[in-house]
């Protein structure tokens, strides 16, 4: 039995793992790298493997990092079942086609642009439209805590990972002579009292885990300090300075989070009146299914939720559809605040925003999720003074906060407790999905906590189990 690791080992994106036996081979998700040139390229690079002798994909969540090769993988010859939840099977509806149109769109501009220079042959993008559409068609809803058996020699089960609606830890036990093997995808663990979602479920066995590690090397700042500075940012830009908030975030999971916290900030007196234009088609249809998951939210959420259903003063929340409404925004000077996407800045309609106001000092942009390396949103963060967007340079005089108590990932010590939950140390420890010097620090950790023996693998290697 091997395991290729094809994805997010030393680095953050591209979450993929190729698990082989005599009898079945199947993949626990097909993510897409994301992060500049390096990441187009391998995204681009042939699957190390034919996808016509895959069994069956088992899905932990919909992000793209972890879902947005499928589409690739079907195109390519692929045509078992995807395996997910439910809210996951929703949210990729939406996602998917989302994600070909961008890169659609991305595809045509680049294109435009080499016929003005040397090249003569067209780009084709990663995948299209009606390739996301053929991809869904073979998607399999999983309800969490229930067992199933996509191949007689697996069984499988997923559990709620706390991190965005429908994300799951995955357990698969692998029948061999000797008895079963079990092994533990961590997918992208949540961080407990996150909002919206419930919080990760504890496991307590397994022979092999591969665990996150996206923040392995460091501490969130607490729930108290981060709405303070939320509050400090909205308030400060919105009636000190009289500029614009705006906020690039994840249409599913993080837009919903800002949402329910900004709510619940008005509703404690903390926030005044606010003009909020979610700018996101998806993100729109990622909050309509999320209301449609109802019993998949943590209390907290509900209550927000009915508070909202009773209440005729609220915060005015817009959810802006087409191209024309979106550049309206851009006349917008002074007094709004726009969520739209993508979360690191790469692509969609935040670029546009971040162009008309990047460089007004009146305005803030907040940073509420990881930002990956060579991202626009990551040259944001570590301080660069001019950036460029649609080709052209944009000096950056707005004020960049990054508020990291929201994210939805676990942070160091919350990777280590639900490790602690662990009866006894597995045979083999992966850590993934983290740049390497963060990986390495929760190596580090989990050896001197535990005295556990964890390893780092390298992209494309390759273990026998």
């Amino acid at each position: 039995m091997q395991l290729t690791f094809l994805g997010a080992a030393g680095e953050v994106t591209g979450s993929s793992y190729l698990v082989e036996t005599g009898n079945v081979k199947f993949l626990i998700d097909c993510g897409m790298f994301q992060g500049g040139c390096e990441a187009d390229k391998k995204n681009r690079t042939a699957f190390k493997f034919d996808p016509k002798t895959i069994d069956f994909v088992l899905l932990t969540h919909a992000h793209i990092d972890h879902s947005g090769l499928l589409p690739r993988l079907s195109a390519w010859g692929f045509r078992g079942p995807v395996y997910c939840t439910a809210a996951t099977a929703d949210l990729l509806q939406v996602m998917l086609k989302d994600s070909a149109y961008i890169q659609e769109k991305e595809i045509e501009w680049r294109n435009k642009s080499r016929r003005h220079s040397r090249f003569t042959q067209d780009l084709a993008p990663l995948y299209t439209v009606t390739q996301a559409e053929a991809l869904l068609k073979q998607l399999h809803c999983i309800d969490y805590n229930t067992e199933i058996n996509p191949h007689p020699a697996i069984r499988c089960c997923f559990r709620d990972a706390g991190h965005i609606l429908g994300s799951s830890i995955i357990e698969v036990w692998i029948k061999q002579q000797a008895g079963h093997k079990k092994i533990v995808f961590s997918g992208d663990l949540g961080k407990p009292g996150h909002p919206v979602v419930r919080d990760p479920t504890i496991i307590q066995q397994t022979d092999v885990l591969l665990i996150e590690s996206t923040y392995g090397n460091r501490l969130h700042r607490n729930m108290t300090d981060t709405l303070d500075e939320l509050v400090h940012a909205v308030n400060n830009t919105l009636i000190h300075k009289g500029g614009n908030v705006i906020i690039p975030a994840f249409t599913v999971g993080r837009t919903q989070d800002i949402l329910f916290l900004l709510v619940d900030l008005y509703r404690q007196g903390k926030l005044g009146e606010m003009e909020i234009y979610v700018d996101s088609p998806m993100a729109r249809a990622a909050t309509e299914i999320t209301l449609k998951h109802l019993s998949l939210l943590d209390k907290e959420s509900t209550n927000a939720l009915q508070w909202m259903s009773g209440n005729a003063q609220k915060p005015r929340i817009h959810f802006v559809h087409d191209i024309e409404e979106s550049m309206q925004l851009n006349h917008m000077k002074h007094g709004i605040i726009i969520i739209s996407a993508s979360g690191m800045c790469d692509a969609g309609r935040i670029k546009h925003h971040l162009k008309y106001n990047l460089g007004r000092p009146e305005c803030s942009i907040l940073i509420t999720g990881f930002q990956a390396a060579r991202t626009l949103g990551r040259r944001l963060v570590d301080g660069a003074k001019q950036v460029k967007i649609f080709g052209q340079e944009v000096r950056v005089r707005a004020a960049i906060y990054t508020i990291g108590g929201l994210s939805a990932h676990a942070d160091q010590a919350d990777l280590l407790n639900w490790l602690g939950h662990f009866q006894k140390m597995p045979e083999k420890i992966y850590v993934v999905h983290g740049e390497l010097s963060n990986s390495t620090i929760l190596v580090t950790a989990i050896q001197q906590k535990f005295n556990w023996t964890a390893s780092i693998p390298e992209h494309l290697s390759v273990v026998t189990l």
